[in-house]
């Protein structure tokens, strides 16, 4: 059995996807939709059972033993959640019991970290080490927090027998339908189009940087899911490990590929950043991927271009977004 947490988010869903794929459905996917229309990421699933987060310590206290790997992709992932002790909770105290758990049993702990967690980037993007990183925003933090205390865990000989935290870029790619306002920018560069005729950017508020131009490492979830499958299918070094392409794309290339994937001319309509997100927005990330291809991953990851035309065409102009 195979516990995926966060198995109705996109990351979590599209794993699952991955997983079906390789023919495993003995998938136990746990999660606690916050949308009415969440649901529809477990459509075109097949799995065993289903359980409410807080329903799961419970039912591993019984069936504890036939559990052989926790896919750990819940979280609290809202970068402008303000609300410390939920994030602690969600993201740091549920996460140390599974890990915990994983040690005690003898199970697999794959989890999601996040880029979030290299902050501005003043000390580079680099997996080797995560000393002395300062994250943005409470969520980064969170996230940062936790693998702190799991390395410090794994230093001590405390920690499952094969583990791996993903510090995963910028992802986009169907069934984020319900993130709002967190989805990402490639779900709302179509929206925006489709119902307005233009694609609206956030101005640059740094002078050294153009509008457009603030650039990030956008990764198309199925090459996300494609890493963690990966992962779990055999034993692989335990470390933390950036997801990403290695490449950081503008996001004005972005918007111009969602319109052409239309088959339409890029019109973009420029607004000025939300005051909450000025000083905590990310100007540039690009993961250094060495470590994860040193650990053996050698499978391509979509271009920016393929990636979006992929989840246009293929989902999001169909009567059926979902994967």
């Amino acid at each position: 059995m195979i516990v995926i947490t966060g198995g109705a988010g996109m990351i979590g869903s599209i794993v699952a996807w991955q997983l079906n794929r390789q023919g495993r459905d003995d998938l136990l996917l746990v999660d606690r939709p916050t949308h009415p229309e969440q649901w529809q990421n477990l459509c075109h699933r097949t799995y065993a059972d289903y359980l409410d987060k807080d329903e799961l310590f419970p039912w591993l206290e019984r069936h504890g033993a036939q559990v052989e790997a926790v896919i750990h992709m819940g979280a609290i992932s809202d970068t402008t959640e303000r609300d410390w002790n939920r994030l602690l909770e969600a993201n740091l105290r549920y996460s140390q019991r599974l890990w915990q758990f994983c040690t005690q049993q003898g199970a697999t702990f794959l989890y999601a970290s996040s880029a979030a967690t290299y902050g501005n980037g003043e000390r580079g993007y680099s997996d080797a080490s995560i000393d002395g990183l300062r994250p943005l925003n409470a969520y980064g933090y969170s996230k940062h927090l936790f693998d702190q205390w799991a390395l410090r865990q794994a230093a001590a000989g405390h920690a499952p027998p094969r583990w791996a935290g993903f510090k995963f870029c910028n992802v986009y790619g169907p069934n984020e339908y319900h993130k709002g306002r967190m989805a990402s920018v490639a779900y709302h560069a179509f929206t925006q189009f489709r119902t307005g005729g233009t694609v609206r950017l956030f101005k640059s508020d740094r002078p050294d940087v153009a509008d457009g131009m603030q650039l990030r490492d956008f990764v198309y979830v199925k090459d996300v899911a494609a890493v963690v499958a990966w992962f779990l299918a055999a034993p692989r070094p335990s470390a933390l490990y950036n997801v990403g392409t290695g490449q950081a794309r503008a996001f004005l290339d972005l918007a111009t590929a969602v319109m052409e994937s239309c088959g339409a001319r890029p019109h973009i309509t420029w607004i000025d950043m939300p005051d909450d997100l000025k000083g905590k927005y990310q100007y540039y990330t690009q993961a250094d991927i060495g470590k994860l291809h040193a650990a053996g991953y050698d499978q391509p990851f979509h271009t920016l271009e393929e990636g979006i035309r992929d989840y246009v065409q293929n989902y999001l102009l169909q009567p059926d977004p979902y994967c």
